[in-house]
C-alpha cells in the first residue's frame, strides 16, 4: 500500500529517492486525464455547444403544438385567435430553426399556412350565394385539430389498456405429467349406448317363446366374477349372452352395476367413443 509523504518531507528526502519514487500530493484529484490525476480545471477547456439538451416540451407535430398551445390558454377552438396563436407558435420556431433545422421544416410549412390564414382574414369575405354564411379560413384548421384530438384521445386510452411486456408478462409453468397411464372416466352416457347396442344385437336372435324362468342377480353377479378371474381386462360386450334373451340380459347388467357399486370391479375406457372395458378391482394384499 503506498504511503502519503507530505510536502515537508518530501524536502527532507534524498535527491535519489525523489527521483525514482513517485511522491502523492496531500489533495484531491479532480479528474484522471490518460491515468494523470488533474488538481485543476485547466483555462482552455472546450465544451461544445450541444454537449447538454434539455427538453422541456416535447411535441409530435405542427397540429399536436397547435393544440397545445390552444387548450393552454383555454381558447375557443372553434373561433381561434390567429394573430396571438401564430405569434406564440413562430416563437418557438424561432427556438427549434437554432438548434435542429430538419424538424423545424415541417413546423415552417404550418407556419406558412397559419400566415395565411391570418392574411385571409384580414381580407375583405367573399360573396357567398343567399342564405349562406361566407367560408371562414380557420375552417379547415379546426377540422384538422378536432380529428388529430379525437385520434390523441383515443390513443391515450389505448396506451391506458394493460400491454403484454410492459405491464404484465405471460407466466409459464412446467407441469410434469404422471407415468402412470390414466384412462377417463365412463360416464353414465357411456354405459346407456353400450347397453343399446347390446339390446339391438339381442333382439335380433331373440327366439318368441313365452317362458317363466327366475333369475337371481347374486347368481350373475358371481358368473360375471368368474368369468374376469384370472383376465386383466374383458370386453363389456363378452360378459352378456344374447342368445339367453332379453332377461339374461338385464339381470347380467343390473349385476355388473351392482359390482361396480361395490368396488369389485373397475370399468375403463381408452379414449372417447373407444370399447368399454372391464376388470376386476384391485385389491393390496
Amino acid at each position: 500500500m503506498p504511503q502519503i509523504i507530505s510536502s515537508s518531507q518530501v524536502q527532507e528526502l534524498p535527491p535519489l529517492i525523489g527521483q525514482d519514487l513517485p511522491v502523492a500530493i496531500d489533495q484531491v484529484a479532480l479528474a484522471r486525464l490518460y491515468g494523470e490525476p488533474l488538481f485543476a480545471m485547466p483555462h482552455d477547456l472546450y465544451i461544445p455547444p450541444d454537449a447538454l439538451k434539455v427538453f422541456l416540451e416535447a411535441f409530435e407535430g405542427p397540429l399536436d403544438l397547435l393544440l397545445y398551445l390552444i387548450r393552454k390558454q383555454n381558447f375557443n377552438i372553434l373561433d381561434i385567435p390567429m394573430a396571438a396563436v401564430t405569434r406564440q407558435y413562430l416563437t418557438y420556431v424561432d427556438e427549434i430553426r437554432a438548434t435542429n433545422l430538419e424538424l423545424a421544416a415541417e413546423y415552417l410549412l404550418m407556419a406558412a399556412m397559419l400566415i395565411e390564414i391570418k392574411s385571409r382574414m384580414l381580407l375583405p369575405p367573399k360573396k357567398a350565394a343567399e342564405g349562406q354564411e361566407a367560408e371562414d379560413p380557420r375552417a379547415e384548421l379546426v377540422r384538422r385539430l378536432l380529428e388529430y384530438e379525437q385520434i390523441k384521445q383515443a390513443a391515450h386510452k389505448l396506451n391506458t389498456v394493460p400491454q403484454f411486456g410492459r405491464d404484465f408478462l405471460r407466466a409459464q409453468v412446467f407441469v410434469e405429467q404422471a407415468l402412470a397411464p390414466r384412462f377417463p372416466d365412463v360416464t353414465v352416457v357411456d354405459l346407456q349406448e353400450a347397453w343399446r347396442d347390446i339390446v339391438k344385437r339381442a333382439k335380433l336372435v331373440q327366439h318368441h317363446v313365452i317362458s317363466r324362468e327366475e333369475l337371481s342377480v347374486r347368481e350373475h353377479m358371481s358368473i360375471v366374477l368368474r368369468k374376469l378371474q384370472g383376465r386383466k381386462f374383458l370386453e363389456f360386450e363378452e360378459l352378456f349372452d344374447a342368445t339367453r334373451g332379453m332377461p339374461v340380459l338385464v339381470v347380467t347388467f343390473i349385476a355388473l352395476l351392482e359390482l361396480a357399486k361395490e368396488c369389485l370391479l373397475e370399468i375403463t375406457q381408452a379414449e372417447s367413443f373407444a370399447p368399454i372395458y372391464v376388470r376386476l378391482a384391485y385389491t393390496p394384499a
